[in-house]
């Protein structure tokens, strides 16, 4: 079976969108998304994806006055398992939420841990967008095609950074990159960072010969020139971003990554509603829409029960994709 049939499947169900959103949006006190001392763990680093989308979240919900007081706080660790454990350690706390995404679908299969997503609750798929291929603004590579020429000659020699653990988005990227440009994927000198944003550090540091990363993380450093951008690996080109896709440059794959929202195990449906709701309400706000567009961020939207279905098939699909990669 070829790889891409695999990853097909994978970004069919990710291009699922839903109709177009409501334009009433309403105050906290009216529609009861108002969730006093609501926190929002982030199982990365600051910088990172989940981040910013938790962080990028809790403001529009309290500029679209849907709740207040929102707090947003980090606690890193294998590839968001570590937060992963402590979400659902909080059985029946309705206060509770976390920003995940496909990273956490692949950490629990490579660090086989105990506790995965089925034991949560989830709430809402909010948004997808591409990655990117980035290098440092000195490094040699100018093209991707300088990029691919070098990483053929010798796969080991060229580290790869990426802001997640192995069996994520920037891990399996990478990966399927090298399988189109007939690199093993076991020779590729993959490493892992904790986010987008310990990952910066080392391509700037010149610590990597180039990195992987969502197009939302790294924006601001490539219009500043401080990171060069040398192809994107959805479909399309990114309006605004100066780079081919991974098909333009002759490897047959393309990857998307999404981003959402689960909550702790054995919420009452009051609560569940409420979470679930509030995210709805989220989704419907001019402030959501506003981020979307600035962040290179393609709505997504999935509730509840729907995303739930998701988390399900997405599991089943980086188990079969890690698998025919052998890793």
């Amino acid at each position: 079976m070829r790889l891409r049939t695999p990853l097909a499947l994978l970004g069919a169900a990710l291009l699922v969108l839903v109709g177009p959103p409501l334009l009433s949006t309403g105050g906290g006190s009216d529609t009861g998304t108002q969730i006093p001392g609501l926190r929002f763990m982030v199982p990365n680093t600051p910088g990172g994806g989940y981040d910013i989308t938790a962080r990028t979240a809790a403001k529009n919900a309290e500029d679209a006055g849907l709740t207040t007081g929102i707090e947003v706080f980090n606690l890193p660790g294998a590839g968001g398992t570590v937060g992963l454990t402590r979400l659902v350690g909080e059985h029946g706390n309705g206060r509770l939420a976390m920003s995940m995404g496909l990273g956490v679908v692949g950490a629990v299969h490579t660090n086989k841990t105990p506790k995965t997503l089925a034991d949560t609750t989830p709430i809402a798929r909010l948004t997808m967008e591409q990655d990117i291929v980035v290098v440092g603004k000195n490094s040699p590579y100018k093209t991707i095609q300088d990029l691919l020429a070098a990483w053929k000659k010798d796969p080991g020699k060229l580290p790869v950074g990426g802001g997640s653990s192995p069996g994520g988005p920037d891990h399996l990227a990478p990966m399927l990159m090298a399988q189109a440009a007939g690199i093993a994927p076991k020779s590729v000198n993959y490493v892992p960072f904790d986010g987008g944003g310990e990952l910066l550090a080392s391509i700037l540091g010149n610590k990597v010969a180039f990195g992987v990363s969502g197009v939302g993380e790294y924006l601001d450093q490539i219009h500043s020139g401080e990171l060069r951008l040398l192809a994107v690996t959805g479909a399309e080109r990114i309006p605004g971003l100066d780079a081919p896709t991974l098909r333009e440059a002759g490897l047959d794959t393309e990857f998307i990554n999404w981003r959402g929202i689960v909550a702790p195990p054995g919420l009452s449906d009051a609560e569940r509603d409420k979470l679930v709701g509030l995210a709805k309400k989220l989704h419907d706000s001019p402030q959501w829409r506003e981020s979307l567009r600035k962040n290179n961020w393609n709505d997504a939207f999935l509730p509840g029960e729907e995303f739930g279905t998701f988390l399900t098939e997405q599991d089943r699909r980086v188990g079969s994709v890690l698998k025919e990669l052998g890793l």
